[in-house]
């Protein structure tokens, strides 16, 4: 017999059909990734050994060339003939002559800075201290000052000043075979020296002057990440890792304190083989997916459409709690049939339990409210009449059904302490003593122990322990202050204190609605929760038009629970 599987059989085929596919291209993508980027990985390796050659060379060039330029320089007569002439004259009358002169060899050095666009070309006397200075960078150079240049092991000369490190060269100024001063020429290692690196090797460059970023063509937190990790000297590897990408790092060369790398990242590099390699890859995954989801999808809408029918109505019915209505049964299989039936059969349980539950837990609430007023005919059918006000109260401040019921039960059960407390103090005619009122005052945590011991009271329990605690914090049994007192039990505190207010007693009469108003009014937000007042005073006339609305004999015992009474001193 030609059985059908059950529907779990269909998801985990699905399951395991994508999983496997997704599983083998998972490993041909890491299989294909890895070696993309030790391909890459080594390219870029070997790109940066031959920049590192090239420039390197092209630096020994450049250190020839600047030497060769500076000497050229050097032999312009007119700044020999004002460099000899501001040296030669000694007498302090000539000051101004001397000043001339030197204002002579500074118009000389801005035309050759204009020439040749150096950093830095400079002036010095035969003591090595440098008069005058032009060139982009003329601020940086330290005129009047003695210049000593130090020499790396390449053999190149190089000098660092507050603001980086110059590549440098210098020649000696003779006038009629007489050394009258020194010509200076410096280029910075700099942003723009970074740049032109960057052109030549292909790669980015960044520059490590006294263990900080001088100069860089990276972004720049990018440059700083990788700046970190290069103050101390070269990585041990040719590989880093900077802000979660990979950059291969080449130390290019090192003047003095300053250290130029070039960087190449190597997801930028692996980004079009990459592309490329994964092409094939995707394709084959559509082609994967595509046929796995059709196999799979068939075989769902085949098996698992009556699954889905018997899972959208019963969704349907416990949104709805529509206990009493029957799923109807699909027809289509004996087993989803089965299962329809044996769920019907299971919610009617369970509305029949919930119904006895819901009735037995109100019977037992009001059961407890009823043994407790009966103690004292004077205060007969008072936790009723608290519990009406409080949800009136409630619908007025607009809280939640849910919220609202909790409200009406725990209202009901506000005063459960009391039975810890003898007839002779609750029933007492005339006032209390302070003993008599401190027993009096220990009901709410009475209360609060008795609903601790039943669980399915406890939502309930804030309420019974916590209604005559004030906004004031004169309250008991905690002292709480405002907003510390959850808002239902605040609630039940004004409707206690307003229906005590309007309820006679034997040893005072009861006061109208009005009066207990006034009364809650005047101690609102001190005594009293001035919302909960505000929320009472609105629900009023709702109240007092239900009354009118009864019997003439229901009329008469509403009257009894609004016309409220003086003081709540022993509610």
């Amino acid at each position: 017999m030609n059985q059908r599987q059950p529907p779990w059989f269909v998801v985990r085929t699905t399951i395991a059909t994508l999983l496997m596919v997704a599983v083998v291209l998972t490993a041909v993508f890491v299989s294909v990734t890895i070696n993309v980027r030790e391909r890459v990985r080594s390219s870029v390796t070997d790109k940066l050994d031959a920049g590192q050659r090239m420039l390197f060379a092209l630096e020994q060039r450049r250190a020839r060339e600047m030497a060769i330029q500076v000497s050229t320089l050097a032999e312009n007569p007119t700044l020999k003939a004002a460099l000899d002439t501001y040296q030669s004259e000694r007498d302090p009358a000539s000051a101004a002559y001397r000043a001339e002169m030197l204002t002579t060899i500074e118009r000389e050095l801005d035309k050759l800075a204009d020439r040749i666009d150096p950093d830095i070309v400079a002036v010095t006397d035969q003591s090595g201290r440098v008069l005058a200075a032009a060139g982009r960078r003329k601020t940086e150079w330290p005129v009047h000052t003695v210049i000593r240049p130090n020499v790396d092991n390449d053999g190149d000369a190089y000098v660092a000043v507050p603001s980086g490190v110059f590549q440098f060269a210098s020649a000696a100024v003779v006038l009629q075979d007489a050394w009258i001063g020194t010509l200076q020429l410096a280029k910075a290692l700099d942003g723009r020296y970074a740049q032109e690196l960057s052109a030549l090797s292909g790669a980015a460059t960044i520059v490590i002057s006294r263990q900080a970023v001088a100069a860089a063509t990276l972004e720049p937190a990018i440059a700083e990440a990788i700046g970190q990790q290069l103050r101390n000297g070269p990585p041990p590897g040719p590989m880093l890792r900077a802000n979660g990408a990979e950059y291969a790092v080449k130390l290019l060369f090192q003047r003095g304190d300053a250290a130029v790398y070039a960087v190449d990242s190597i997801g930028a590099s692996t980004q079009v083989p990459m592309q490329q390699a994964l092409r094939s890859v995707l394709l084959i995954a559509i082609g994967s997916f595509v046929f796995a989801a059709i196999a799979s999808i068939w075989l769902a809408r085949t098996i698992s459409r009556p699954i889905y029918r018997l899972s959208a109505a019963l969704s349907h019915m416990t949104t709805a709690r529509d206990f009493e209505n029957p799923v109807p049964l699909s027809g289509v299989t004996r087993e989803v049939d089965t299962l329809t039936e044996t769920f019907n059969s299971m919610m009617q349980s369970v509305a029949r339990a919930e119904a006895e539950t819901e009735s037995a837990y109100v019977g037992a609430i009001r059961a407890l409210a009823l043994a407790l007023d009966a103690r004292d005919p004077y205060t007969a059918g008072h936790s009723e009449r608290v519990s009406a006000l409080s949800v009136a109260v409630g619908r007025q401040m607009r809280l939640p059904d849910d919220q609202l019921e909790v409200l009406r039960l725990g209202a009901l059960l506000h005063d459960i302490g009391k039975i810890g407390i003898s007839d002779a103090v609750l029933r007492k005619p005339g006032p209390l003593t302070q003993e008599e009122f401190e027993m009096i005052q220990e009901h709410p945590a009475v209360g609060g122990r008795i609903l601790r011991s039943v669980p399915f009271l406890a939502p309930h329990l804030p309420i019974v322990e916590l209604h005559h605690e004030r906004p004031d914090g004169q309250g008991y049994p905690y002292r709480l202050r405002a907003d510390e007192i959850p808002i239902l039990a605040r609630i039940v505190h004004v409707a206690d204190a307003f229906d005590a207010i309007t309820s006679a007693r034997a040893y005072r009469p009861a006061r109208g609605s009005a009066d207990a108003l006034r009364e809650l009014w005047k101690y609102a937000g001190t005594q009293f929760d001035a919302e909960a007042v505000h929320a009472l005073a609105a629900a009023m006339p709702t109240i007092e038009l239900t009354a009118q609305e009864r019997t003439p004999v229901e009329s008469l015992h509403t009257a009894s629970r609004l016309s409220l009474v003086g003081s709540a001193d022993r509610t």
